[in-house]
């Protein structure tokens, strides 16, 4: 097996805030960085994959191309994609985001081997008309506007909250776009319990809001989310203190739901076993995001019928995607038009491997 690496700019369109970031903007001339992978196999079947970047856990492409260039591609096969795994987490030190990048390949040359679509592989049934939130990052009341207007063909809007201006902000949610559900996001935001619970009964003012999304810092003790569990009239979803199946007791006890995303599960394989472990339990699921290329929403659509909830907006929110996936129209979600019908069903706009 032979392992490439290609480091890759994200542009963006807007300047994208949320209060765990917060005065840490990423600028709409300040690019995301993602780092892209490649598998190749002895008999010339390629799986591509992709590793996001993230701030809030330190996953820089510098940390992640270090940890890919200690991993030993003659240890991997298309058709071993568990124990090519379990030696790809054994190393030191745990870099999900390198993790799921690898898992995406590997998941793609399997489903290639197969003629398979990755769902198909994992025995997963299509979603039926599934719809992605749009999300509306921090920013002035003036620039909160403009992105609204431009996203008013979504029904599904995520709003960002944990800013100065959120009574405004909220107030032209009603304003802008009063026929759009709105699901609220508050990065950790609201430091205990009195402070979140009053925040979340003042958002029942708008009839639209669906579910309050990680309220408290992921550090607040379990009993005290619970707390707040008990008492909030909104749902509320586990996102920064939800990483994988390992956090799903404390998330049933502190959590109405969690929010899966494919960079902290450490990919497709781990997301699937999380969101069906978790709706057994009685969960509520949603598949999100971060600032991600098509390849990465593609994959993450994959396990789209295992969700309540989608958040795959991430290329949306990039003006230089390379890469061609899921179609994704004012937030329907469909599978007609995607470049492939095996694997991740995925191709390149742009190539970025020479």
């Amino acid at each position: 097996m032979k392992l490439d690496v290609v480091e890759f700019d994200l542009c963006l369109q807007h300047e994208w805030n949320i209060a765990s970031t917060l005065n840490r903007s990423g600028k709409a001339d300040e690019p995301s960085k993602t780092v892209f992978v490649r598998l190749t196999d002895e008999d010339g079947v390629v799986g591509y994959g992709e590793c996001p970047t993230s701030r809030r856990y330190g996953w820089t492409a510098d940390v992640i191309r270090s940890f890919l260039r200690s991993i030993d591609p003659e240890r991997l096969a298309f058709e071993k994609v568990e124990s090519s795994m379990r030696y790809i987490q054994g190393l030191s030190p745990a870099v999900p985001a390198a993790w799921a990048g690898l898992n995406l390949a590997l998941l793609d040359g399997a489903g290639k081997l197969h003629g398979l679509t990755v769902r198909e592989l994992l025995g997963v049934k299509n979603a039926i008309n599934p719809v992605t939130s749009f999300s509306i990052g921090i920013d002035s009341p003036e620039k909160v506007r403009e992105k609204l207007q431009e996203a008013v063909a979504f029904p599904v809007i995520k709003i960002k909250l944990g800013g100065p201006d959120d009574v405004a902000v909220m107030d032209l949610t009603r304003e802008v776009i009063p026929d759009s559900v709105i699901r609220v996001d508050a990065n950790e935001a609201w430091k205990s319990t009195g402070e979140a619970l009053k925040r979340i009964e003042w958002l029942t003012e708008y009839p639209k809001v669906e579910f309050v999304e990680q309220p408290m810092p992921n550090s607040t003790p379990i009993e005290e989310c619970a707390w707040l569990k008990e008492r909030s009239p909104l749902p509320i979803i586990a996102d920064e203190s939800f990483h994988n199946s390992g956090d799903l007791e404390d998330c049933l006890a502190g959590f109405h739901g969690v929010n899966a995303k494919l960079v902290k599960t450490g990919g497709i394989s781990e997301a699937y076993r999380s969101l069906k472990a978790a709706r057994e339990m009685g969960l509520k699921t949603m598949i999100g995001c971060m600032i991600e290329s098509s390849m990465f929403i593609t994959a993450a659509a994959n396990l789209a019928g295992l969700a309540d909830y989608l958040d795959l907006d991430g290329a949306l929110l990039t003006s230089n995607d390379p890469v061609d996936g899921i179609q994704i129209k004012d937030g329907l979600m469909s599978w007609d038009g995607a470049p492939s019908t095996d694997g991740l069903q995925v191709d390149w706009k742009n190539p970025v491997f020479s």
